[in-house]
């Protein structure tokens, strides 16, 4: 893939990423074929601050969860008011690093030839 066009990705997205996996990402999208870029600009990346946000508005009903993914750790922190409060605060300081873990797994799936959702193809 053109260097250009990682580069203005990678300015773009760094935000969604940790920062130790960004120079792999970068290394990861220069050797992907140019046919698979339009599958990567489609990609909707959760925003980290966002879910900080939700977490500390609603993670006692479990909604910063749910925007995740995490069906079940949701259910778990609605059924327990987010584990009588405690849990809710832990989750301040860790929804952010999980949402940018789960962004760096959609990059994987792309870069392993797999797609899930409605990306995907019978």
């Amino acid at each position: 893939m053109e260097a250009q066009k990682v580069d203005f990705f990678m300015m773009t997205n760094a935000k969604y990423f940790e920062g130790q996996y960004l120079m792999w990402l970068r290394e990861q999208l220069l050797q992907l074929d140019d046919s698979r870029w339009p599958e990567v600009q489609s990609q909707q990346f959760k925003d980290p601050t966002t879910l900080l946000i939700v977490s500390l508005l609603g993670g006692n009903l479990g909604i910063d969860r749910f925007m995740l993914g995490d069906t079940g750790i949701g259910i778990a922190k609605l059924l327990t008011c987010g584990g009588l409060g405690i849990w809710s605060i832990i989750d301040w300081f860790m929804i952010m690093p999980a949402t940018r873990e789960k962004n760096l797994t959609t990059m994987q799936r792309i870069f392993s030839g797999t797609t899930y959702g409605p990306l995907s193809t019978v």
